[in-house]
């Protein structure tokens, strides 16, 4: 089994939100954000994937996803590379 760190951008263009996760299906995942089931922070709102990393073990996900949560550089370098 596969882990995955992501990131999400919001799909209003009032709002420029951005959300960093793990899970081991990304699919289903973006699916509960965008039916309000997924984290708090989440809801609300419409997301599209951006960003996806693979990973052998969850902690290792878990090591980038808080990476991607507390480094805004980062975050933006993702953004502006996939010209979004």
């Amino acid at each position: 089994m596969y882990y995955y760190a992501y990131l999400l951008k919001s799909i209003s263009s009032k709002t420029k939100k951005t959300y960093a996760g793990y899970t081991v299906d990304v699919e289903k995942r973006l699916i509960k954000h965008n039916s309000n089931i997924g984290a708090k922070s989440t809801r609300g709102y419409k997301w599209k994937l951006i960003y996806q990393k693979k990973f052998k073990t969850k902690s290792e996900a878990m090591a980038y996803e808080y990476k991607l949560k507390k480094d805004k550089v980062l975050r933006k370098k993702i953004l502006k590379k996939f010209d979004i």
